[in-house]
């Protein structure tokens, strides 16, 4: 009897570089790594490391993880679809649509906060410390008021408009803004604008639920010296700056469809992706420009590539796409026992740029 035989897809040198870029990130530090890589309407997926510690479990190909920062792009296009319809203007003060809500708020214009140029106190700052804190707080409750709270009481660390410093309290304000506007959550907002027009089936604004949906990696913090698994928290305190769970398909379909003119129209693409000049950034991995909710960032091939990149306790997650579409990238990472230091971020680097075909 003749035995059948299986064909199996043939391998390219680039998908083996690349399964090489996130074993190597393994290596240097992360427990399990997924990385999406797109050519054109061409896509693979390459898979490195454990899902979760002390178990051989692989991490799975379709897997949610937090994406963190990556939320700001998605509250962006919100933004700019309501500045579309004559809703908000960009270059309209905080006061004139949230009276009362900060002490300068004549000062800080729409578009401040959603380049990160208001000057605000980033509230982060002033409670988010590694360790015991996150142990004794994970299934805490923040309202977005108390956390501006915090930097209202703070002087403006610049002159609005002068420089750029990251500062999550600028898209808390930003929720309560799109609320104002449209008497409903950013939430409804961001489901009913883009994550059902899209089909994004496997992202999910959490709220307060701590869970992640299956399937998913697990992911880990260094605390006290051993590694404490992080997976579970209210993400509340990431709130409109960073709460939405996601996957590197439905990334890679929110990039291409806002980057494939689906979202927004020509003069808001442009706004979005207008970036400041590079010698305001400072302490922004790989980003050399900053638009609305967007980096423009820096590769080894001189590509115009925009996108984002974005850590919370136990993921890391890093999203790009030229503007012509023809490269792109999604990568999603959990933190192990190990520390995740500068050969770790080197090793992220290096394998975004081998993904990009460099």
């Amino acid at each position: 009897m003749s035995q059948t035989t299986i064909a199996r897809p043939e391998v390219s040198a680039f998908q083996e570089a690349v399964q090489g870029a996130a074993d190597r990130l393994v290596e240097a530090g992360a427990a399990g790594v997924q990385f999406r890589v797109a050519r054109g309407d061409d896509s693979f997926v390459v898979t490195s490391g454990i899902a979760e510690l002390g178990s051989d479990r692989p991490v799975p190909e379709n897997g949610r993880f937090r994406i963190s920062c990556i939320t700001k792009p998605f509250v962006s296009v919100v933004v700019l679809q309501l500045v579309a319809e004559g809703r908000i203007v960009l270059d309209n003060t905080v006061e004139s649509y949230l009276p009362g809500l900060l002490p300068y708020g004549e000062k800080i214009t729409i578009r401040n906060l959603l380049q990160h140029t208001s000057g605000l106190y980033n509230y982060m700052d002033s409670f988010q410390k590694p360790g015991d804190r996150f142990l004794t707080e994970r299934y805490k409750h923040y309202e977005p008021t108390d956390l501006i709270a915090i930097a209202a009481a703070k002087p403006l660390e610049f002159e609005p408009g002068t420089k750029f410093a990251y500062c999550n309290t600028n898209y808390f304000i930003i929720g309560l803004l799109i609320e104002k506007v449209t008497g409903r959550s950013y939430r409804t907002e961001i489901t009913e604008r883009v994550l059902e027009p899209l089909e994004l089936t496997e992202t999910v604004l959490p709220g307060d639920d701590p869970n992640i949906p299956e399937p998913h990696a697990r992911g880990y913090m260094q605390i006290g010296g051993r590694p404490e698994d992080v997976t579970l928290m209210n993400p509340s305190e990431a709130g409109c700056a960073g709460e939405i769970i996601s996957t590197t398909r439905d990334l890679d379909t929110f990039f291409a469809a806002l980057f494939g003119g689906k979202l927004l129209a020509e003069a808001e693409f442009t706004e979005m992706t207008t970036p400041l000049p590079p010698e305001m950034i400072e302490n922004l991995p790989m980003g050399i420009g900053y638009g609305l909710g967007i980096m423009k960032l820096e590769n080894d091939g001189d590509l115009d590539l925009w996108g984002h990149g974005a850590g919370i306790p136990g993921y890391a997650t890093f999203a790009a796409t030229t503007r012509d579409l023809q490269h792109r990238v999604q990568l999603s990472f959990t933190i192990g026992d190990k520390d995740f230091g500068h050969d770790a971020e080197q090793a992220v680097i290096r394998g975004v740029n081998i993904a990009l075909g460099f």
